[in-house]
């Protein structure tokens, strides 16, 4: 049995199970937690909001509009990023129907 050096997992693991070895090292547990990773990153994301239907309208939006305003990530000179924002104000103005 591999836990993190709480010292209830000792007291337990003697009482449930006596012929286990438990083995406490720092490292040795990373792999168990990271494993959660990705349900605890989801459940995070879903707090602020009373449905999981509201977050996934929220992402759905939210991703169109980041996706036009955040520049691909890769090696571009400032010129580039400029024009990238200039264009994407454009088309946003143009979707929000705000006179130019």
């Amino acid at each position: 049995m591999i836990t993190d050096k709480l010292g209830s997992y000792a007291a337990a693991r003697r009482q449930i199970m006596p012929e286990v070895e438990h083995r406490s090292h720092k490292g040795l547990n990373n792999r168990a937690e990271n494993s959660h990773l990705p349900f605890r990153r989801r459940e995070r994301a879903r707090q602020g909001f009373r449905s999981a239907g509201g977050l996934q309208r929220f992402v759905n939006v939210f991703s169109a509009v980041r996706n036009l305003f955040v520049p691909p990530r890769s090696r571009r000179s400032a010129r580039a990023t400029n024009l990238h924002r200039v264009n994407a104000m454009a088309e946003w103005k143009v979707a929000a129907n705000v006179p130019a």
